[in-house]
Protein backbone atom coordinates (compact mmCIF):
# COMPACT_ATOMS: atom_id res chain seq x y z
CA UNK A 1 0.00 0.00 0.00
CA UNK A 2 2.85 2.01 -1.06
CA UNK A 3 1.86 5.43 -3.10
CA UNK A 4 3.68 8.20 -4.68
CA UNK A 5 0.90 11.16 -3.26
CA UNK A 6 -1.85 10.54 -0.53
CA UNK A 7 -4.37 13.12 -0.74
CA UNK A 8 -6.72 13.24 2.57
CA UNK A 9 -9.72 14.61 1.52
CA UNK A 10 -12.07 13.74 -1.33
CA UNK A 11 -13.92 17.04 -1.29
CA UNK A 12 -13.24 19.84 -4.54
CA UNK A 13 -9.69 20.35 -3.55
CA UNK A 14 -8.64 16.82 -3.40
CA UNK A 15 -10.77 15.89 -6.26
CA UNK A 16 -9.04 18.68 -8.05
CA UNK A 17 -5.31 17.67 -7.24
CA UNK A 18 -6.16 14.22 -7.94
CA UNK A 19 -7.45 15.13 -11.82
CA UNK A 20 -4.31 17.24 -11.82
CA UNK A 21 -1.96 14.35 -10.47
CA UNK A 22 -3.94 12.02 -12.71
CA UNK A 23 -3.04 13.93 -15.65
CA UNK A 24 0.91 13.78 -15.48
CA UNK A 25 0.15 9.50 -16.03
CA UNK A 26 3.09 8.57 -14.38
CA UNK A 27 2.10 8.83 -10.01
CA UNK A 28 0.02 5.95 -8.41
CA UNK A 29 -2.22 8.28 -6.01
CA UNK A 30 -4.46 7.57 -3.53
CA UNK A 31 -7.56 9.75 -2.12
CA UNK A 32 -8.83 8.95 1.68
CA UNK A 33 -12.40 10.27 1.53
CA UNK A 34 -14.83 10.13 4.72
CA UNK A 35 -17.58 10.96 2.73
CA UNK A 36 -18.34 13.90 3.98
CA UNK A 37 -17.88 17.62 4.21
CA UNK A 38 -19.13 21.48 3.09
CA UNK A 39 -19.08 19.92 -0.57
CA UNK A 40 -21.78 17.01 0.34
CA UNK A 41 -24.08 19.46 2.18
CA UNK A 42 -24.17 22.45 -0.49
CA UNK A 43 -27.04 21.49 -2.72
CA UNK A 44 -25.98 24.14 -4.94
CA UNK A 45 -22.99 26.11 -6.11
CA UNK A 46 -23.81 28.97 -8.02
CA UNK A 47 -19.95 30.69 -8.30
CA UNK A 48 -18.56 28.36 -10.12
CA UNK A 49 -17.39 28.92 -14.10
CA UNK A 50 -19.22 26.80 -16.16
CA UNK A 51 -22.33 26.22 -14.39
CA UNK A 52 -24.77 29.36 -14.77
CA UNK A 53 -27.43 27.65 -13.03
CA UNK A 54 -26.11 26.24 -10.35
CA UNK A 55 -24.26 22.42 -9.24
CA UNK A 56 -24.94 20.29 -6.15
CA UNK A 57 -21.78 19.52 -4.52
CA UNK A 58 -22.66 15.91 -4.34
CA UNK A 59 -22.93 16.04 -8.49
CA UNK A 60 -19.60 17.95 -8.39
CA UNK A 61 -17.85 15.24 -6.24
CA UNK A 62 -19.48 12.61 -8.34
CA UNK A 63 -18.07 14.21 -11.43
CA UNK A 64 -14.57 14.82 -10.10
CA UNK A 65 -14.17 11.32 -8.83
CA UNK A 66 -15.48 9.63 -12.07
CA UNK A 67 -12.78 11.72 -13.57
CA UNK A 68 -9.69 11.14 -11.16
CA UNK A 69 -10.48 7.78 -11.27
CA UNK A 70 -10.49 7.45 -15.05
CA UNK A 71 -6.86 9.01 -14.91
CA UNK A 72 -5.93 6.31 -12.26
CA UNK A 73 -6.47 7.58 -9.23
CA UNK A 74 -7.61 5.06 -6.45
CA UNK A 75 -9.74 5.98 -3.29
CA UNK A 76 -10.50 4.56 -0.11
CA UNK A 77 -13.77 5.52 1.69
CA UNK A 78 -12.93 5.99 5.49
CA UNK A 79 -11.70 8.71 8.25
CA UNK A 80 -8.14 8.91 8.37
CA UNK A 81 -7.55 9.24 12.17
CA UNK A 82 -3.70 9.16 12.42
CA UNK A 83 -0.85 10.35 10.41
CA UNK A 84 2.73 9.81 10.88
CA UNK A 85 6.51 10.82 9.40
CA UNK A 86 8.69 7.83 9.20
CA UNK A 87 12.12 8.58 7.62
CA UNK A 88 10.62 10.40 4.15
CA UNK A 89 7.66 8.75 4.25
CA UNK A 90 4.16 9.36 5.85
CA UNK A 91 1.70 6.94 7.17
CA UNK A 92 -1.99 7.35 7.34
CA UNK A 93 -4.28 5.22 9.44
CA UNK A 94 -7.79 5.33 8.89
CA UNK A 95 -10.26 4.62 11.17
CA UNK A 96 -10.78 0.39 10.14
CA UNK A 97 -7.02 -0.02 10.97
CA UNK A 98 -5.53 0.09 7.87
CA UNK A 99 -2.39 1.95 7.16
CA UNK A 100 -1.32 3.16 3.79
CA UNK A 101 2.19 5.21 3.20
CA UNK A 102 3.53 7.62 0.79
CA UNK A 103 5.89 9.95 -0.28
CA UNK A 104 4.53 13.28 -0.23
CA UNK A 105 0.93 14.11 1.24
CA UNK A 106 -1.79 16.63 0.88
CA UNK A 107 -4.04 17.37 3.59
CA UNK A 108 -7.60 18.77 2.41
CA UNK A 109 -9.35 17.81 4.98
CA UNK A 110 -11.43 21.19 5.14
CA UNK A 111 -13.93 22.43 7.97
CA UNK A 112 -17.42 21.98 9.34
CA UNK A 113 -19.67 24.68 9.65
CA UNK A 114 -21.16 24.91 13.00
CA UNK A 115 -25.03 25.30 12.71
CA UNK A 116 -28.10 24.02 15.06
CA UNK A 117 -30.25 20.90 14.11
CA UNK A 118 -33.40 22.10 12.78
CA UNK A 119 -35.50 20.11 10.54
CA UNK A 120 -35.47 21.53 6.95
CA UNK A 121 -32.43 23.71 7.49
CA UNK A 122 -29.39 21.36 5.61
CA UNK A 123 -31.80 21.09 2.79
CA UNK A 124 -31.82 24.60 1.92
CA UNK A 125 -28.61 24.94 2.23
CA UNK A 126 -27.41 26.26 -0.90
CA UNK A 127 -30.66 26.74 -2.11
CA UNK A 128 -31.63 29.21 -0.48
CA UNK A 129 -29.70 29.33 3.30
CA UNK A 130 -26.15 30.33 3.09
CA UNK A 131 -22.50 30.24 5.04
CA UNK A 132 -20.47 32.81 2.98
CA UNK A 133 -21.23 36.26 1.55
CA UNK A 134 -18.25 36.19 -1.06
CA UNK A 135 -19.70 32.84 -2.68
CA UNK A 136 -23.56 34.32 -1.99
CA UNK A 137 -24.14 37.35 -1.31
CA UNK A 138 -25.36 37.69 -4.50
CA UNK A 139 -28.33 35.37 -3.71
CA UNK A 140 -29.78 37.72 -1.06
CA UNK A 141 -29.80 40.83 -3.48
CA UNK A 142 -32.90 42.82 -2.51
CA UNK A 143 -34.41 40.24 -0.88
CA UNK A 144 -35.52 39.65 2.87
CA UNK A 145 -33.36 37.90 4.93
CA UNK A 146 -32.59 36.40 8.27
CA UNK A 147 -29.32 35.91 9.78
CA UNK A 148 -29.10 32.63 12.06
CA UNK A 149 -26.41 32.89 14.25
CA UNK A 150 -24.54 33.89 17.86
CA UNK A 151 -23.30 36.76 19.03
CA UNK A 152 -20.59 38.74 17.37
CA UNK A 153 -20.63 36.35 14.12
CA UNK A 154 -24.22 36.75 13.68
CA UNK A 155 -24.25 40.38 14.16
CA UNK A 156 -20.92 41.16 11.31
CA UNK A 157 -22.67 39.42 8.82
CA UNK A 158 -25.79 41.07 8.87
CA UNK A 159 -23.69 44.00 8.65
CA UNK A 160 -21.86 42.66 5.65
CA UNK A 161 -25.08 41.88 4.10
CA UNK A 162 -26.78 45.14 4.26
CA UNK A 163 -24.88 46.14 1.53
CA UNK A 164 -26.86 43.89 -0.47
CA UNK A 165 -30.14 44.35 1.27
CA UNK A 166 -32.24 46.39 3.02
CA UNK A 167 -34.34 43.79 4.53
CA UNK A 168 -32.59 42.10 7.74
CA UNK A 169 -32.92 40.80 10.44
CA UNK A 170 -30.66 38.97 12.82
CA UNK A 171 -31.89 36.27 15.06
CA UNK A 172 -29.30 36.01 18.08
CA UNK A 173 -29.98 32.20 18.48
CA UNK A 174 -27.68 31.47 21.41
CA UNK A 175 -28.36 34.32 22.72
CA UNK A 176 -24.84 34.88 23.15
CA UNK A 177 -23.31 38.55 23.87
CA UNK A 178 -22.96 41.47 21.31
CA UNK A 179 -20.56 44.17 21.74
CA UNK A 180 -22.66 47.21 22.17
CA UNK A 181 -20.73 49.00 19.28
CA UNK A 182 -21.95 46.28 17.23
CA UNK A 183 -25.74 46.61 18.28
CA UNK A 184 -25.41 50.14 17.71
CA UNK A 185 -23.90 49.62 13.57
CA UNK A 186 -26.91 47.18 13.52
CA UNK A 187 -29.40 50.11 14.44
CA UNK A 188 -27.67 52.25 12.51
CA UNK A 189 -28.27 50.37 9.15
CA UNK A 190 -32.18 49.60 10.46
CA UNK A 191 -31.41 46.03 10.96
CA UNK A 192 -33.67 44.24 13.63
CA UNK A 193 -32.27 42.64 16.15
CA UNK A 194 -34.08 39.81 18.18
CA UNK A 195 -32.05 37.49 20.94
CA UNK A 196 -34.46 34.77 20.68
CA UNK A 197 -33.67 30.90 19.72
CA UNK A 198 -34.96 29.66 17.50
CA UNK A 199 -37.74 26.75 17.47
CA UNK A 200 -38.85 25.62 13.34
CA UNK A 201 -37.39 26.25 10.39
CA UNK A 202 -40.43 27.41 7.31
CA UNK A 203 -40.28 26.03 4.45
CA UNK A 204 -42.34 25.53 1.46
CA UNK A 205 -41.41 23.00 -0.83
CA UNK A 206 -38.99 21.27 0.61
CA UNK A 207 -35.03 23.21 0.36
CA UNK A 208 -37.50 26.65 -0.05
CA UNK A 209 -36.42 29.13 2.84
CA UNK A 210 -39.40 31.14 4.04
CA UNK A 211 -38.44 32.20 7.70
CA UNK A 212 -38.23 30.49 11.12
CA UNK A 213 -40.68 30.35 14.18
CA UNK A 214 -38.65 31.86 17.20
CA UNK A 215 -39.63 29.72 20.50
CA UNK A 216 -42.05 32.41 21.88
CA UNK A 217 -44.36 31.62 19.03
CA UNK A 218 -43.51 34.70 16.82
CA UNK A 219 -42.71 34.26 13.15
CA UNK A 220 -40.14 36.28 10.90
CA UNK A 221 -40.89 35.57 7.37
CA UNK A 222 -37.95 36.34 4.51
CA UNK A 223 -36.84 34.90 0.83
CA UNK A 224 -33.63 33.74 2.23
CA UNK A 225 -31.50 32.58 5.26
CA UNK A 226 -27.68 32.81 6.03
CA UNK A 227 -26.13 30.84 8.90
CA UNK A 228 -23.19 33.29 10.76
CA UNK A 229 -22.58 30.98 14.35
CA UNK A 230 -18.43 31.12 13.92
CA UNK A 231 -16.13 28.75 15.92
CA UNK A 232 -16.24 26.77 12.82
CA UNK A 233 -14.14 23.24 13.00
CA UNK A 234 -11.03 23.04 11.14
CA UNK A 235 -10.20 19.71 10.31
CA UNK A 236 -6.55 20.25 11.55
CA UNK A 237 -5.51 17.32 13.48
CA UNK A 238 -3.15 15.20 10.99
CA UNK A 239 -1.81 18.54 10.19
CA UNK A 240 -1.00 19.17 13.73
CA UNK A 241 0.21 15.81 14.43
CA UNK A 242 2.89 15.97 11.36
CA UNK A 243 4.15 19.01 13.39
CA UNK A 244 2.57 21.51 10.68
CA UNK A 245 2.18 25.13 12.25
CA UNK A 246 -1.32 25.77 12.96
CA UNK A 247 -2.68 29.38 13.18
CA UNK A 248 -4.42 31.12 15.77
CA UNK A 249 -7.78 29.81 14.32
CA UNK A 250 -6.36 26.36 13.18
CA UNK A 251 -6.22 27.20 10.14
CA UNK A 252 -2.58 26.50 8.09
CA UNK A 253 -1.04 29.21 6.67
CA UNK A 254 0.99 27.80 3.12
CA UNK A 255 3.50 29.28 0.65
CA UNK A 256 1.34 31.03 -1.75
CA UNK A 257 3.08 29.72 -4.37
CA UNK A 258 3.66 25.92 -4.03
CA UNK A 259 1.26 25.37 -1.08
CA UNK A 260 3.75 23.27 0.95
CA UNK A 261 3.46 23.72 4.37
CA UNK A 262 6.40 24.40 7.43
CA UNK A 263 6.82 20.43 6.82
CA UNK A 264 8.41 19.20 3.85
CA UNK A 265 6.90 17.51 1.51
CA UNK A 266 3.16 18.27 3.36
CA UNK A 267 0.92 19.91 1.29
CA UNK A 268 -2.49 21.79 2.57
CA UNK A 269 -5.37 22.84 0.01
CA UNK A 270 -8.74 23.95 0.22
CA UNK A 271 -10.69 25.43 3.39
CA UNK A 272 -8.01 23.73 5.72
CA UNK A 273 -5.75 26.63 4.27
CA UNK A 274 -5.97 30.39 5.39
CA UNK A 275 -8.12 31.48 2.07
CA UNK A 276 -11.59 32.90 1.07
CA UNK A 277 -12.94 29.47 1.86
CA UNK A 278 -14.41 29.79 -1.95
CA UNK A 279 -15.12 26.22 -4.12
CA UNK A 280 -12.92 27.94 -7.04
CA UNK A 281 -10.18 28.71 -4.91
CA UNK A 282 -9.96 25.64 -3.53
CA UNK A 283 -9.52 24.28 -6.58
CA UNK A 284 -7.05 26.43 -7.62
CA UNK A 285 -5.14 25.49 -4.66
CA UNK A 286 -5.72 21.61 -5.50
CA UNK A 287 -4.40 22.35 -9.20
CA UNK A 288 -1.46 24.02 -7.53
CA UNK A 289 -0.55 21.67 -4.62
CA UNK A 290 -0.68 18.76 -7.10
CA UNK A 291 2.22 20.49 -10.13
CA UNK A 292 4.09 21.36 -6.87
CA UNK A 293 3.80 17.43 -5.83
CA UNK A 294 4.77 16.63 -9.65
CA UNK A 295 7.42 18.54 -9.33
CA UNK A 296 8.99 17.32 -6.06
CA UNK A 297 8.17 13.44 -7.05
CA UNK A 298 9.69 13.64 -10.90
CA UNK A 299 12.64 15.52 -9.48
CA UNK A 300 12.49 18.25 -11.21
CA UNK A 301 12.69 20.23 -8.38
CA UNK A 302 15.37 19.63 -5.02
CA UNK A 303 14.33 22.63 -2.92
CA UNK A 304 10.99 24.09 -3.58
CA UNK A 305 9.15 27.26 -1.82
CA UNK A 306 7.96 26.71 1.33
CA UNK A 307 6.69 28.38 4.40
Amino acid sequence: MNYDCIIVGGGIAGLQAAIQLGRYSSHRVLVIDSGYGRSTLCHQYHNILGFPDGISGEELRRLGRSEATRLGTEFVDGKAIKATKRDELFDIEVEAGSVYTSKTLLLATGLTDRFPKLEGLQACLGNSVYVCPDCDGYEVQDRSTVVMGAGKAGASMALILSARTDHLVYVNHERSEVPDELIVKLRAKGIEYKEATISEIITGQPGCFEGVRLADGQVVRAERGFLAFGSNHVHSELAEQLGVHLLHNKHIETHPRSKMTNVENVWVAGDLGAHAEQATVAMGEGAMSAIWIHKVLSGMKTKIPQL
